[in-house]
């Protein structure tokens, strides 16, 4: 999906100081604390891709969304530490 260019939008559910220490360009970030209060902020004419470190906070939020009816959400599995080793090295790990 990411690596055809389909549009998307990305969802980064990581902490605050996750998501300033390091980010997936072009990311918006809904704290997982927030995300289900804040659904109206999510595409519902695209896929809505969620990430987290490792991809076990963003897998539940996907869950959480599929079993409220959402379909378009998609977990990046791996996260952000996946994306940095086999995407984009610049992006730093922790």
């Amino acid at each position: 999906m990411m690596d055809r260019k389909d549009d998307f939008q990305l969802i980064d559910v990581r902490e605050m100081n996750e998501y300033e220490y390091c980010r997936i360009e072009g990311s918006r970030h809904i704290p997982i604390g927030e995300v289900l209060s804040r659904v109206d902020e999510l595409n519902h004419h695209m896929d809505v891709i969620f990430h987290c470190k490792t991809g076990g906070r963003s897998g539940a939020m996907v869950n959480a969304l599929m079993a409220r009816g959402y379909k378009n959400v998609v977990n990046l599995k791996g996260g952000i530490m996946a994306w940095s080793e086999e995407i984009d090295p610049t992006v730093p790990t922790y």
